[in-house]
Protein backbone atom coordinates (compact mmCIF):
# COMPACT_ATOMS: atom_id res chain seq x y z
CA UNK A 1 0.00 0.00 0.00
CA UNK A 2 0.98 3.71 -0.76
CA UNK A 3 1.58 6.24 2.16
CA UNK A 4 1.31 10.02 2.82
CA UNK A 5 3.71 11.31 4.37
CA UNK A 6 1.65 12.02 7.41
CA UNK A 7 0.81 8.23 7.54
CA UNK A 8 4.54 7.03 7.11
CA UNK A 9 5.88 8.97 9.80
CA UNK A 10 3.59 6.80 12.07
CA UNK A 11 3.76 9.37 14.43
CA UNK A 12 7.19 10.52 14.36
CA UNK A 13 8.08 14.43 13.14
CA UNK A 14 7.11 15.02 9.56
CA UNK A 15 9.73 16.83 8.03
CA UNK A 16 8.71 18.80 5.03
CA UNK A 17 10.22 19.08 1.94
CA UNK A 18 13.31 21.34 1.42
CA UNK A 19 12.46 25.05 -0.23
CA UNK A 20 13.95 24.69 -3.44
CA UNK A 21 17.15 26.80 -2.72
CA UNK A 22 18.31 24.68 -0.72
CA UNK A 23 18.02 21.85 -2.93
CA UNK A 24 21.56 20.51 -3.75
CA UNK A 25 20.89 20.67 -7.48
CA UNK A 26 19.99 24.45 -7.61
CA UNK A 27 22.51 24.98 -5.81
CA UNK A 28 25.00 23.48 -8.02
CA UNK A 29 23.64 25.24 -10.83
CA UNK A 30 24.26 28.50 -9.71
CA UNK A 31 27.85 27.69 -8.51
CA UNK A 32 28.54 26.52 -12.47
CA UNK A 33 27.02 30.03 -13.64
CA UNK A 34 28.63 32.09 -10.97
CA UNK A 35 32.22 29.92 -11.75
CA UNK A 36 31.65 30.83 -15.04
CA UNK A 37 31.57 34.55 -15.05
CA UNK A 38 34.33 34.49 -12.34
CA UNK A 39 36.48 32.73 -14.66
CA UNK A 40 35.40 34.83 -17.91
CA UNK A 41 35.64 38.26 -16.56
CA UNK A 42 38.89 37.86 -13.45
CA UNK A 43 40.52 34.88 -15.12
CA UNK A 44 43.07 35.72 -12.39
CA UNK A 45 40.83 35.28 -9.92
CA UNK A 46 39.26 31.87 -11.30
CA UNK A 47 42.32 30.19 -12.06
CA UNK A 48 43.41 30.63 -8.55
CA UNK A 49 40.09 28.66 -7.76
CA UNK A 50 41.62 25.28 -8.47
CA UNK A 51 42.32 24.15 -5.22
CA UNK A 52 38.64 24.32 -4.16
CA UNK A 53 37.38 22.13 -6.81
CA UNK A 54 40.23 19.62 -6.78
CA UNK A 55 40.23 19.39 -3.04
CA UNK A 56 36.45 17.99 -3.49
CA UNK A 57 37.19 15.81 -6.02
CA UNK A 58 39.63 14.38 -4.30
CA UNK A 59 37.60 14.17 -1.09
CA UNK A 60 34.77 12.06 -3.15
CA UNK A 61 37.64 9.65 -4.94
CA UNK A 62 38.73 9.10 -1.44
CA UNK A 63 35.69 7.27 -0.91
CA UNK A 64 35.18 5.66 -4.34
CA UNK A 65 37.85 3.05 -2.92
CA UNK A 66 35.54 1.74 0.06
CA UNK A 67 31.87 2.56 -1.31
CA UNK A 68 32.56 -0.26 -4.35
CA UNK A 69 34.89 -3.10 -2.31
CA UNK A 70 32.10 -2.65 0.64
CA UNK A 71 29.26 -2.48 -1.95
CA UNK A 72 30.42 -5.08 -4.04
CA UNK A 73 30.86 -7.56 -0.87
CA UNK A 74 27.88 -6.93 0.14
CA UNK A 75 26.10 -7.42 -2.84
CA UNK A 76 27.86 -10.64 -3.83
CA UNK A 77 27.09 -11.73 0.02
CA UNK A 78 23.27 -11.61 -0.70
CA UNK A 79 23.22 -13.59 -4.05
CA UNK A 80 21.49 -17.16 -3.10
CA UNK A 81 23.25 -18.60 -5.92
CA UNK A 82 26.74 -17.71 -7.31
CA UNK A 83 26.12 -18.60 -10.90
CA UNK A 84 24.37 -15.56 -10.84
CA UNK A 85 27.50 -13.39 -9.96
CA UNK A 86 29.44 -14.94 -13.13
CA UNK A 87 26.17 -14.66 -14.93
CA UNK A 88 25.60 -11.33 -14.24
CA UNK A 89 28.96 -10.09 -15.05
CA UNK A 90 29.53 -12.13 -18.31
CA UNK A 91 26.24 -10.25 -19.99
CA UNK A 92 27.98 -6.69 -18.41
CA UNK A 93 30.92 -7.36 -20.33
CA UNK A 94 28.87 -8.05 -23.49
CA UNK A 95 26.81 -5.09 -22.91
CA UNK A 96 29.93 -2.69 -22.55
CA UNK A 97 31.55 -4.24 -25.73
CA UNK A 98 28.91 -3.84 -27.63
CA UNK A 99 28.22 -0.60 -26.23
CA UNK A 100 32.27 0.90 -26.82
CA UNK A 101 31.33 -0.81 -30.65
CA UNK A 102 28.74 1.75 -31.39
CA UNK A 103 29.80 4.54 -29.31
CA UNK A 104 32.84 4.59 -31.44
CA UNK A 105 31.10 3.74 -34.57
CA UNK A 106 29.27 7.07 -34.22
CA UNK A 107 32.36 9.17 -32.94
CA UNK A 108 33.63 7.80 -36.89
CA UNK A 109 30.21 8.37 -38.83
CA UNK A 110 29.92 11.84 -37.43
CA UNK A 111 33.95 12.86 -38.46
CA UNK A 112 33.59 11.25 -42.08
CA UNK A 113 30.19 13.09 -42.44
CA UNK A 114 31.80 16.27 -41.37
CA UNK A 115 35.52 16.80 -42.07
CA UNK A 116 36.35 19.58 -40.13
CA UNK A 117 40.01 18.10 -40.05
CA UNK A 118 40.46 18.38 -44.05
CA UNK A 119 42.13 21.47 -45.07
CA UNK A 120 43.60 22.38 -41.46
CA UNK A 121 47.57 21.33 -43.06
CA UNK A 122 49.23 21.07 -39.62
CA UNK A 123 53.01 20.88 -39.78
CA UNK A 124 53.93 17.97 -37.17
CA UNK A 125 57.32 18.98 -37.19
CA UNK A 126 56.52 22.31 -35.72
CA UNK A 127 53.90 21.03 -33.15
CA UNK A 128 55.35 21.80 -29.27
CA UNK A 129 55.01 18.42 -27.46
CA UNK A 130 56.21 19.85 -24.41
CA UNK A 131 54.58 19.69 -20.90
CA UNK A 132 51.61 17.75 -19.43
CA UNK A 133 50.79 17.09 -23.39
CA UNK A 134 54.13 15.61 -24.08
CA UNK A 135 54.25 13.48 -21.10
CA UNK A 136 50.74 12.19 -21.79
CA UNK A 137 52.32 11.21 -25.41
CA UNK A 138 55.55 9.37 -24.04
CA UNK A 139 53.08 7.32 -21.66
CA UNK A 140 50.66 6.12 -24.16
CA UNK A 141 53.83 5.55 -26.81
CA UNK A 142 54.83 3.09 -24.21
CA UNK A 143 51.20 2.15 -23.24
CA UNK A 144 50.43 -1.75 -24.76
CA UNK A 145 46.66 -2.87 -25.08
CA UNK A 146 47.49 -5.55 -23.02
CA UNK A 147 48.33 -3.74 -19.49
CA UNK A 148 44.76 -3.55 -18.17
CA UNK A 149 44.86 -7.30 -17.78
CA UNK A 150 48.61 -7.17 -16.16
CA UNK A 151 47.93 -4.21 -14.23
CA UNK A 152 44.16 -5.82 -12.86
CA UNK A 153 46.42 -7.24 -9.50
CA UNK A 154 47.68 -4.92 -7.16
CA UNK A 155 51.05 -5.19 -5.41
CA UNK A 156 49.45 -5.07 -2.27
CA UNK A 157 45.84 -5.27 -0.57
CA UNK A 158 46.15 -1.52 0.31
CA UNK A 159 47.82 -0.56 -2.80
CA UNK A 160 44.54 -0.66 -4.43
CA UNK A 161 43.06 1.73 -2.41
CA UNK A 162 46.11 3.91 -2.09
CA UNK A 163 46.04 4.38 -6.02
CA UNK A 164 42.71 4.63 -6.75
CA UNK A 165 42.94 2.09 -9.13
CA UNK A 166 38.86 1.00 -9.18
CA UNK A 167 40.04 -1.79 -11.41
CA UNK A 168 42.17 -3.65 -8.38
CA UNK A 169 39.30 -2.51 -5.87
CA UNK A 170 36.72 -4.87 -8.20
CA UNK A 171 39.14 -7.30 -8.50
CA UNK A 172 39.82 -7.84 -4.77
CA UNK A 173 36.19 -6.76 -3.37
CA UNK A 174 34.76 -9.83 -6.39
CA UNK A 175 37.50 -12.24 -4.35
CA UNK A 176 36.73 -11.61 -0.78
CA UNK A 177 32.86 -11.35 -1.30
CA UNK A 178 32.84 -15.31 -3.19
CA UNK A 179 34.78 -16.45 -0.49
CA UNK A 180 33.06 -15.00 2.73
CA UNK A 181 29.80 -16.53 0.52
CA UNK A 182 31.18 -19.80 0.80
CA UNK A 183 32.89 -20.06 4.14
CA UNK A 184 28.63 -19.84 4.65
CA UNK A 185 28.16 -19.22 8.77
CA UNK A 186 31.94 -18.53 9.61
CA UNK A 187 31.62 -15.23 7.78
CA UNK A 188 28.22 -14.20 8.91
CA UNK A 189 29.72 -12.00 11.09
CA UNK A 190 31.96 -10.08 8.33
CA UNK A 191 29.02 -9.98 6.07
CA UNK A 192 27.48 -8.01 8.80
CA UNK A 193 30.20 -6.06 9.72
CA UNK A 194 30.47 -4.64 6.17
CA UNK A 195 26.86 -3.64 6.46
CA UNK A 196 27.76 -1.75 9.52
CA UNK A 197 30.89 -0.13 7.70
CA UNK A 198 29.22 1.01 4.69
CA UNK A 199 26.64 2.86 6.86
CA UNK A 200 29.56 4.94 8.04
CA UNK A 201 31.01 5.13 4.62
CA UNK A 202 28.12 6.72 3.31
CA UNK A 203 27.56 8.99 6.06
CA UNK A 204 30.76 10.33 5.72
CA UNK A 205 29.87 11.01 2.06
CA UNK A 206 26.85 12.99 2.70
CA UNK A 207 29.16 15.20 4.83
CA UNK A 208 31.26 15.57 1.82
CA UNK A 209 28.06 16.17 -0.73
CA UNK A 210 27.45 19.08 1.10
CA UNK A 211 30.58 21.07 -0.29
CA UNK A 212 29.55 19.99 -4.24
CA UNK A 213 28.42 23.53 -4.84
CA UNK A 214 31.77 24.85 -3.50
CA UNK A 215 33.55 22.03 -5.78
CA UNK A 216 31.69 22.60 -8.95
CA UNK A 217 32.55 26.34 -8.53
CA UNK A 218 36.09 25.71 -8.46
CA UNK A 219 36.81 23.46 -10.98
CA UNK A 220 34.46 25.65 -13.67
CA UNK A 221 36.01 29.15 -12.75
CA UNK A 222 39.56 27.65 -13.22
CA UNK A 223 38.51 26.04 -16.60
CA UNK A 224 37.38 29.30 -17.83
CA UNK A 225 39.77 31.12 -16.25
CA UNK A 226 42.77 29.25 -17.60
CA UNK A 227 41.81 28.24 -20.63
CA UNK A 228 39.04 31.28 -21.44
CA UNK A 229 35.92 31.21 -23.43
CA UNK A 230 38.12 32.13 -26.07
CA UNK A 231 39.42 28.85 -26.92
CA UNK A 232 36.09 27.88 -27.36
CA UNK A 233 36.12 29.74 -30.68
CA UNK A 234 39.49 28.34 -32.57
CA UNK A 235 37.93 24.86 -32.30
CA UNK A 236 34.18 25.31 -31.77
CA UNK A 237 33.22 23.44 -34.50
CA UNK A 238 34.79 20.65 -33.53
CA UNK A 239 33.96 20.56 -30.13
CA UNK A 240 30.13 21.09 -31.40
CA UNK A 241 30.23 18.61 -33.43
CA UNK A 242 31.29 15.97 -30.23
CA UNK A 243 28.72 17.79 -28.25
CA UNK A 244 26.20 16.95 -30.79
CA UNK A 245 26.89 13.24 -31.94
CA UNK A 246 27.53 12.83 -27.81
CA UNK A 247 23.65 13.73 -27.60
CA UNK A 248 22.18 12.07 -30.27
CA UNK A 249 24.01 8.81 -28.67
CA UNK A 250 22.42 9.38 -25.88
CA UNK A 251 19.07 10.37 -26.87
CA UNK A 252 18.63 8.44 -30.08
CA UNK A 253 21.18 4.85 -29.24
CA UNK A 254 20.78 4.39 -25.50
CA UNK A 255 17.05 5.92 -24.95
CA UNK A 256 16.22 3.06 -28.21
CA UNK A 257 18.00 0.62 -25.85
CA UNK A 258 15.98 2.03 -23.07
CA UNK A 259 12.17 1.64 -24.57
CA UNK A 260 12.74 -1.26 -26.77
CA UNK A 261 14.31 -3.38 -24.40
CA UNK A 262 13.98 -1.74 -20.75
CA UNK A 263 10.44 -0.12 -21.21
CA UNK A 264 11.72 3.11 -19.48
CA UNK A 265 11.63 6.90 -20.90
CA UNK A 266 15.38 8.37 -21.29
CA UNK A 267 14.27 11.80 -20.63
CA UNK A 268 12.43 10.84 -17.22
CA UNK A 269 15.85 8.70 -16.16
CA UNK A 270 18.15 12.18 -17.03
CA UNK A 271 15.41 14.10 -14.79
CA UNK A 272 15.93 11.42 -12.44
CA UNK A 273 19.17 11.66 -12.39
CA UNK A 274 19.73 15.77 -12.81
CA UNK A 275 21.86 16.30 -9.61
CA UNK A 276 24.38 13.99 -10.35
CA UNK A 277 24.43 15.01 -13.61
CA UNK A 278 24.90 18.24 -12.78
CA UNK A 279 27.55 17.49 -10.39
CA UNK A 280 29.20 16.00 -13.59
CA UNK A 281 29.28 19.07 -15.24
CA UNK A 282 30.53 21.06 -12.82
CA UNK A 283 33.94 18.50 -12.04
CA UNK A 284 34.48 17.35 -15.09
CA UNK A 285 34.16 13.74 -14.33
CA UNK A 286 31.74 10.79 -13.23
CA UNK A 287 33.53 9.53 -10.41
CA UNK A 288 31.88 12.02 -7.40
CA UNK A 289 28.26 10.68 -9.05
CA UNK A 290 28.78 7.29 -8.56
CA UNK A 291 27.57 6.65 -4.85
CA UNK A 292 24.73 8.45 -5.66
CA UNK A 293 24.02 6.51 -9.14
CA UNK A 294 24.07 3.26 -7.36
CA UNK A 295 21.57 4.35 -4.06
CA UNK A 296 19.14 6.01 -6.62
CA UNK A 297 19.30 2.79 -8.78
CA UNK A 298 18.91 0.55 -5.79
CA UNK A 299 15.84 2.54 -4.95
CA UNK A 300 14.04 2.46 -8.79
CA UNK A 301 13.77 -1.05 -7.96
CA UNK A 302 17.07 -2.88 -9.27
CA UNK A 303 18.35 -5.57 -7.17
CA UNK A 304 21.79 -4.42 -4.71
CA UNK A 305 23.63 -7.32 -6.43
CA UNK A 306 23.88 -6.12 -9.82
CA UNK A 307 24.11 -2.55 -8.84
CA UNK A 308 27.04 -3.43 -7.21
CA UNK A 309 28.45 -5.43 -9.93
CA UNK A 310 27.70 -3.74 -12.90
CA UNK A 311 27.70 0.08 -11.97
CA UNK A 312 31.67 0.18 -10.56
CA UNK A 313 32.68 -2.09 -13.47
CA UNK A 314 31.45 0.27 -16.05
CA UNK A 315 33.15 3.49 -14.82
CA UNK A 316 36.50 1.43 -15.95
CA UNK A 317 34.78 -0.88 -19.09
CA UNK A 318 31.42 1.70 -20.20
CA UNK A 319 33.00 4.53 -20.87
CA UNK A 320 30.66 5.58 -24.23
CA UNK A 321 31.64 9.17 -24.19
CA UNK A 322 34.92 8.44 -24.47
CA UNK A 323 34.75 6.05 -27.11
CA UNK A 324 33.27 8.99 -29.02
CA UNK A 325 35.69 10.99 -28.39
CA UNK A 326 38.45 8.56 -29.54
CA UNK A 327 37.46 7.92 -32.65
CA UNK A 328 36.38 11.45 -33.69
CA UNK A 329 39.66 12.81 -32.20
CA UNK A 330 41.64 10.41 -34.14
CA UNK A 331 40.08 10.98 -37.44
CA UNK A 332 40.15 14.74 -37.05
CA UNK A 333 44.32 14.87 -36.23
CA UNK A 334 44.97 12.11 -39.26
CA UNK A 335 42.66 15.09 -41.42
CA UNK A 336 44.18 17.48 -40.47
CA UNK A 337 47.82 15.89 -40.99
CA UNK A 338 47.25 15.14 -44.04
CA UNK A 339 46.80 11.19 -43.14
CA UNK A 340 44.23 9.17 -46.05
CA UNK A 341 43.28 6.46 -44.32
CA UNK A 342 41.06 4.02 -45.99
CA UNK A 343 37.51 2.31 -44.77
CA UNK A 344 39.47 -1.04 -44.02
CA UNK A 345 42.31 1.40 -42.24
CA UNK A 346 39.49 3.25 -39.80
CA UNK A 347 37.66 -0.13 -39.17
CA UNK A 348 41.65 -1.20 -38.20
CA UNK A 349 41.65 1.75 -36.07
CA UNK A 350 38.48 0.87 -34.42
CA UNK A 351 39.75 -2.43 -33.35
CA UNK A 352 42.38 -1.20 -31.63
CA UNK A 353 40.41 1.62 -29.49
CA UNK A 354 38.60 -1.16 -28.57
CA UNK A 355 41.47 -2.78 -26.67
CA UNK A 356 43.83 0.84 -26.33
CA UNK A 357 40.28 2.18 -24.47
CA UNK A 358 40.59 0.59 -21.44
CA UNK A 359 44.02 0.27 -20.71
CA UNK A 360 43.58 4.10 -19.55
CA UNK A 361 40.81 3.17 -17.86
CA UNK A 362 41.02 5.67 -14.35
CA UNK A 363 44.84 7.41 -15.07
CA UNK A 364 44.54 11.02 -14.89
CA UNK A 365 45.23 12.08 -18.62
CA UNK A 366 43.81 8.76 -19.87
CA UNK A 367 41.89 10.08 -22.77
CA UNK A 368 44.83 11.53 -24.23
CA UNK A 369 47.34 8.12 -22.59
CA UNK A 370 44.25 6.04 -25.07
CA UNK A 371 44.70 8.80 -27.97
CA UNK A 372 48.21 8.34 -28.20
CA UNK A 373 48.40 4.42 -27.69
CA UNK A 374 46.04 4.24 -30.39
CA UNK A 375 47.72 6.11 -32.97
CA UNK A 376 51.05 4.68 -32.03
CA UNK A 377 49.70 1.30 -32.54
CA UNK A 378 47.94 1.90 -35.97
CA UNK A 379 51.26 3.69 -37.24
CA UNK A 380 49.71 5.48 -39.87
CA UNK A 381 48.30 8.78 -38.09
CA UNK A 382 51.36 10.89 -36.36
CA UNK A 383 50.73 10.21 -32.37
CA UNK A 384 52.40 13.99 -31.64
CA UNK A 385 49.06 15.37 -33.79
CA UNK A 386 47.25 15.19 -29.93
CA UNK A 387 48.53 18.76 -29.75
CA UNK A 388 45.94 19.98 -32.24
CA UNK A 389 42.94 18.93 -29.77
CA UNK A 390 44.84 19.25 -26.24
CA UNK A 391 43.82 23.09 -25.63
CA UNK A 392 39.97 22.04 -26.12
CA UNK A 393 40.14 19.07 -24.22
CA UNK A 394 38.64 20.52 -20.93
CA UNK A 395 35.83 21.45 -22.70
CA UNK A 396 35.26 18.11 -23.96
CA UNK A 397 35.83 16.25 -20.92
CA UNK A 398 32.55 17.17 -19.32
CA UNK A 399 30.56 15.96 -22.01
CA UNK A 400 32.96 12.41 -21.92
CA UNK A 401 31.91 12.45 -18.00
CA UNK A 402 28.24 13.10 -18.63
CA UNK A 403 27.83 10.38 -22.10
CA UNK A 404 29.75 7.99 -19.67
CA UNK A 405 27.47 8.41 -16.51
CA UNK A 406 24.31 7.68 -18.64
CA UNK A 407 25.91 4.91 -20.51
CA UNK A 408 26.61 3.00 -17.13
CA UNK A 409 22.96 3.87 -16.19
CA UNK A 410 21.41 2.82 -18.80
CA UNK A 411 24.00 -0.46 -18.78
CA UNK A 412 23.13 -1.43 -15.68
CA UNK A 413 18.88 -1.43 -16.21
CA UNK A 414 19.44 -3.05 -18.88
CA UNK A 415 21.92 -5.74 -16.95
CA UNK A 416 18.84 -5.65 -14.07
CA UNK A 417 16.18 -5.99 -16.62
CA UNK A 418 17.65 -9.35 -18.68
CA UNK A 419 18.94 -11.04 -15.24
CA UNK A 420 15.16 -10.32 -14.33
CA UNK A 421 16.89 -8.26 -11.30
CA UNK A 422 14.43 -5.09 -12.09
CA UNK A 423 11.13 -4.43 -10.35
CA UNK A 424 10.56 -2.68 -13.74
CA UNK A 425 6.75 -1.32 -12.18
CA UNK A 426 8.45 0.54 -9.71
CA UNK A 427 10.82 1.96 -11.67
CA UNK A 428 8.38 3.91 -13.97
CA UNK A 429 6.69 4.91 -11.26
CA UNK A 430 10.17 6.61 -9.33
CA UNK A 431 10.81 7.86 -12.92
CA UNK A 432 7.24 9.40 -13.31
CA UNK A 433 7.28 10.69 -9.68
CA UNK A 434 4.30 8.87 -8.95
CA UNK A 435 4.06 7.53 -4.99
CA UNK A 436 5.75 3.81 -4.71
CA UNK A 437 5.33 1.27 -2.27
CA UNK A 438 6.96 1.23 0.92
CA UNK A 439 10.14 -0.48 0.55
CA UNK A 440 10.53 -3.74 2.44
CA UNK A 441 12.28 -3.42 5.31
CA UNK A 442 15.47 -3.92 4.81
CA UNK A 443 15.88 -2.50 1.29
CA UNK A 444 14.03 0.96 2.92
CA UNK A 445 16.13 0.87 5.94
CA UNK A 446 18.97 0.74 3.40
CA UNK A 447 18.06 3.36 0.90
CA UNK A 448 16.75 6.11 3.79
CA UNK A 449 14.63 7.11 0.62
CA UNK A 450 10.82 8.07 1.34
CA UNK A 451 8.54 5.75 -0.66
CA UNK A 452 6.43 8.85 -1.65
CA UNK A 453 7.97 12.39 -1.97
CA UNK A 454 8.20 13.78 1.48
CA UNK A 455 9.26 11.83 3.75
CA UNK A 456 10.38 8.19 5.37
CA UNK A 457 10.73 7.03 9.17
CA UNK A 458 13.80 5.30 9.95
CA UNK A 459 12.48 2.65 11.98
CA UNK A 460 12.58 2.14 15.56
CA UNK A 461 13.58 -0.99 16.14
CA UNK A 462 16.83 -0.03 14.26
CA UNK A 463 17.46 2.53 16.99
CA UNK A 464 16.80 5.52 14.87
CA UNK A 465 13.72 7.94 15.40
CA UNK A 466 13.23 10.63 13.25
CA UNK A 467 12.53 11.29 9.30
CA UNK A 468 14.60 11.77 6.08
CA UNK A 469 14.08 14.00 3.19
CA UNK A 470 13.67 12.50 -0.27
CA UNK A 471 11.97 13.77 -3.72
CA UNK A 472 11.40 11.20 -5.79
CA UNK A 473 11.60 13.93 -8.47
CA UNK A 474 14.04 15.82 -7.09
CA UNK A 475 16.92 13.01 -6.25
CA UNK A 476 18.62 12.09 -3.16
CA UNK A 477 19.50 15.53 -1.25
CA UNK A 478 21.35 13.55 1.84
CA UNK A 479 22.31 9.58 0.92
CA UNK A 480 22.57 7.50 4.17
CA UNK A 481 24.08 4.67 4.26
CA UNK A 482 22.40 0.96 4.73
CA UNK A 483 21.48 0.43 8.31
CA UNK A 484 23.18 -1.86 10.88
CA UNK A 485 22.01 -5.54 10.18
CA UNK A 486 20.95 -7.25 12.93
CA UNK A 487 21.60 -10.57 11.71
CA UNK A 488 23.94 -12.05 8.46
CA UNK A 489 19.88 -12.96 7.38
CA UNK A 490 19.34 -8.87 6.75
CA UNK A 491 22.28 -9.40 3.76
CA UNK A 492 19.50 -11.44 1.67
CA UNK A 493 17.54 -9.72 -1.21
CA UNK A 494 13.80 -9.13 -0.70
CA UNK A 495 13.21 -10.19 -4.27
CA UNK A 496 14.31 -13.71 -5.54
CA UNK A 497 17.52 -13.74 -7.18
Amino acid sequence: MTRTPDEAAGGTDVVKAKPWYRQLYVQVLVAIVVGIVLGWRRPDLGTSMEPIGTTFVTAMKMLIGPIVFLTIIGGIAGVADLKKVGRTGVKALAYFQIGTIVALGAGLVAINLFPLGAGVHADVGELDTTGDAGQYIEEGEHQHWWEFLTNLVPHSFFGAFVEGDILQVIFLAVIFGIALKMVGRTGEPIIATVNRLTEVVFKVLSFVMKAAPLGAFGAMAFAIGKFGLSTLTSLGSLILLFYVTSILFVVVVLGAVLAAYVKLNIFQLLRYFKEELLLVLGTSTAEPALPGLMRKLQYMGVDRPTVGLVVPTGYSFNLDGAAIYLSLASLYIAQATDTSLSAGQQLGLLAVMLLTSKGAAGVAGGGFIALTATLSTVGHVPAAGIMLVFGIDKFMSECRALVNFCGNAVATLFVARWENGLDLERARRVLAGQPVESLPEHTAAEEGIDDRSGAMPLRKERGVVGTEKRSADQGVQEVPGPRPADDASSAVPSRPV
